[in-house]
């Protein structure tokens, strides 16, 4: 449980609490549960400290999707660039799923909840500005046929965020999530130009540099 702090205090760990822990509500209950009172006492803090950190109601949802998008970024920026941009690409899917199982109520919030405008647009814009590069790059370099490279993007995040609702809501598992989303891709692939066999062996390369 997060102390009590005084207003005038901004402790970087209440304010990452207090995210949390409005993350949590508006994706279990709803955005009509939200209250400052309810995200005050579930963080064992002050609504004073709600204020202090954000300023209000309002200012506070706008961090919790912010903060999802922040840590969707550090996951997709820590995917390095090798010199297969299929297995880059795959490596992406993966670093967008893991970031969603490990923070399933802010993903929830990113895109279940109604967008409440963002303080730093770009953070959010340029987590797809990164998909849609590493696509660029399979076109570049011939493994895909020539294209659209925000069509194909935006076809592979449908792709990736379907399976990854599923698994947050329940209906697969996290083993059946992701031999769902690797065999989904590679059909993907294949249908975006690449040989079936080649895919594969990205794919499989992705996976074995992930699971290290």
């Amino acid at each position: 449980m997060v102390s009590r702090v005084s207003p005038r205090v901004a402790d970087p760990a209440v304010r990452t609490t207090l995210i949390e822990r409005a993350a949590g509500i508006i994706a279990t209950e709803g955005p009509s549960a939200l209250t400052l009172r309810r995200v005050a006492e579930d963080a064992g803090t002050s609504t004073m400290a709600i204020y202090t950190h954000f300023g209000g109601m309002a200012e506070l949802r706008r961090a919790v999707q912010g903060e999802g998008f922040v840590r969707l970024a550090a996951h997709l920026d820590a995917v390095a660039s090798t010199r297969d941009p299929v297995a880059d690409l795959t490596a992406l899917g993966s670093a967008y799923f893991t970031n969603a199982v490990t923070n399933p109520n802010l993903y929830r919030v990113m895109f279940m909840d109604h967008p409440v405008g963002l303080d730093d647009d770009e953070v959010s814009a340029g987590t797809f500005l990164s998909l849609v590069a590493g696509v660029r790059r399979c076109i570049d370099a011939g493994r895909f046929a020539p294209a659209d490279p925000v069509d194909l993007a935006t076809q592979l995040w449908a792709l990736t965020h379907g399976i990854v609702t599923l698994h947050l809501a329940g209906f697969l598992t996290l083993d059946e999530a992701i031999e769902c989303l690797t065999n989904a891709a590679l059909h993907m692939f294949a249908g975006f130009g690449t040989d079936r066999r080649a895919a594969r062996r990205s794919v499989s390369r992705a996976r074995a540099a992930v699971s290290r």
